[in-house]
């Protein structure tokens, strides 16, 4: 683990290292053919405890590790950090002998493409990427824009105002998507409802995913404007959209895991309508069961309304208590799985 130590002073620190359930006489969990050390998992900008995004990722390598009794090793991104930090990260993990390394988030995908010819033996899983093509790697991406198509459903049955908000992270085309299938929602319902719409910045590193403090900015602005129902895929910074609509006692729906259950928005969860959900954390454990059991998942694994990995959580009693918004919510997404509703990808 010294080596590890070191490359994590280097380029982003180590979260958890592996315990002895890593070693070779009790890795494996169900399958004795398993040699690798456990799973390394390398966070997308804002790291653990965004209470979103990273969180459901570190929700799956927990899973995995306890069920198939295996080690693992979860570090965070540095600061500014450069592509080489991400390679550098990655083939650390991987010359340690972890088996998946996963890259959480589109921005390891140059990361994955050059680790993954270095190491040849070594499976890797990218999530929110699918360019990465390497008979070792596993591109492991969502259908996003028909969770935010529920979001948007639930948005415009709720609305008193008529006029609803979205808050994106960055002004980048995965982010384009849960606009796009928000606005086609809230449309379907009432093409009249007003959408306020605000990217908090232009690239990832200017920190539009880890800094709560914009995102507060943005939904406080939404909420001036006459925005009532506020929808943000902006990661970390989200955190800051629910204290606003909260405080505001407006509701706000969160993104990627269902942030009503979080401890760290425990305050304000009784105006968390609902969350669009991403189960990163299923893919996560999907792509490290099937190195375990020596048949690795490759190539594209998209996951949808459909087979349950995308969705809009309902744990919020006040929302199950509006049947008509929970009756329009599930006819919505009955019509996108049978085919009759195609949603966009594009604002």
């Amino acid at each position: 683990m010294a080596s590890l130590a070191l490359a994590a002073s280097a380029c982003g620190k180590t979260s958890n290292e592996a315990s002895d359930g890593g070693s070779d006489d009790k890795s494996g969990g169900s399958s004795s053919e398993y040699k690798g050390k456990g799973i390394g998992l390398a966070y997308d900008i804002g790291g653990q405890g965004d209470q979103s995004f990273n969180d459901a990722a570190y929700s799956g390598y927990a899973k995995a590790r306890k069920d198939f009794k295996i080690g693992g090793v979860d570090m965070e991104p540095g600061d500014g950090e450069s592509s080489a930090d991400k390679v550098q990260r990655l083939e650390q993990l991987a010359r340690q002998g972890y088996n998946p390394v996963v890259g959480v988030g589109f921005v390891y995908a140059p990361a994955v493409k050059e680790a993954a010819k270095k190491f040849p033996k070594t499976h890797f899983g990218i999530i929110d990427d699918n360019t990465v093509k390497a008979d070792n790697v596993a591109d492991l991406v969502f259908h996003e824009e028909q969770g935010s198509y529920l979001a948007g459903v639930a948005a415009a049955k709720t609305t008193k105002a008529d006029h609803v908000g979205f808050i994106g992270g960055v002004d980048i085309p995965l982010i384009h998507k849960f606009e796009a299938g928000f606005v086609q929602g809230v449309k379907s319902v009432d093409p009249k409802i007003k959408i306020e719409k605000r990217y908090l910045t232009e690239k990832p590193e200017e920190g539009g995913f880890a800094s709560p403090d914009k995102g507060q900015n943005a939904a406080s602005g939404q909420i001036e404007a006459g925005a009532d129902v506020i929808y943000h895929a902006a990661g970390l910074s989200g955190q800051g959209v629910i204290q606003e609509a909260g405080s505001k006692k407006v509701w706000a729906i969160g993104v990627d895991s269902d942030q009503y259950k979080q401890k760290a928005l425990a305050k304000y969860k009784s105006h968390i309508l609902g969350s669009a959900t991403k189960d990163v954390g299923g893919a996560v454990y999907d792509l490290t069961k099937s190195v375990v059991e020596g048949k690795p998942m490759q190539g594209e694994q998209r996951y949808d309304l459909k087979s349950g990995r995308v969705g809009f959580a309902d744990t919020n009693p006040k929302y199950t208590a509006m049947k008509d918004v929970v009756a329009a919510v599930e006819k919505a997404k009955k019509d996108i799985v049978d085919g009759k509703v195609t949603v966009k990808t594009v604002p």
